[in-house]
């Protein structure tokens, strides 16, 4: 019994010191840049400016299955399947656009990169495109995000902007900023692009 108790111990002490380092890690990845234009009680606008991506497109029609199918192609790019075999680091967050019929799933390139210096994909379905400009509604959550808790704040920022009398436009979006394995100080968010300008 007394072995037993040590060993879950040692367990335990591994468990918290890997979340430990997975959060810092977390902390210093580079976060894709945006700018904050006005802080309402349940969301806030950001202005995000063009960013280079890589990205995949699905027909998957949820959050688990896009997750599943699409994180490993773009992942296996930046960690060096192309055809330069070079590793890109990782950014946050990762985006996902969930659609009725056509999905897709994006990482953020590092800042400091330019297309024209990015090696080609191995996968031909990783495409590397640079996103337009926008201004967006975002509402944050913790936890580990599933469809029904994506689904539950898509529903509270729409309600959120029909109220203030905010328009907006193109699939409400998911943003995830954690690594699968980290346990604790999880940040989610799901966002809609909104016509900022005619306000």
């Amino acid at each position: 019994m007394k072995t037993f108790l040590i060993i879950i111990s040692i367990l335990i002490v591994i468990l918290a010191l890997s979340q430990i380092y997975t959060t810092m890690a977390t902390h210093k990845t580079e976060t894709q840049q945006y700018k904050v234009i006005k802080v309402e009680k349940l969301f806030e606008v950001r202005y995000y400016p063009a960013a280079l991506m890589a990205k995949i497109t699905s027909s998957s029609k949820s959050y688990r299955d896009l997750g599943s199918s699409g994180f490993g192609k773009l992942a296996k790019y930046i960690f060096g399947g192309n055809d330069e075999k070079k590793q890109i680091a990782m950014t946050s967050p990762v985006h996902m656009d969930i659609g009725d019929s056509i999905s897709t799933m994006a990482f953020v390139l590092p800042s400091n990169l330019k297309k024209e210096e990015l090696p080609k994909p191995n996968n031909a379905e990783v495409v590397i495109e640079t996103s337009e400009p926008e201004y967006v509604a975002v509402i944050q959550f913790g936890g580990f995000a599933s469809n029904e808790s994506i689904m539950k704040h898509k529903v509270i920022l729409e309600n959120a902007l029909k109220e203030k009398g905010l328009s907006y436009y193109g699939n409400f979006r998911f943003l995830g900023y954690n690594p699968p394995f980290q346990l604790f100080g999880r940040k989610n968010e799901v966002i809609v692009a909104l016509n900022w300008n005619a306000n």
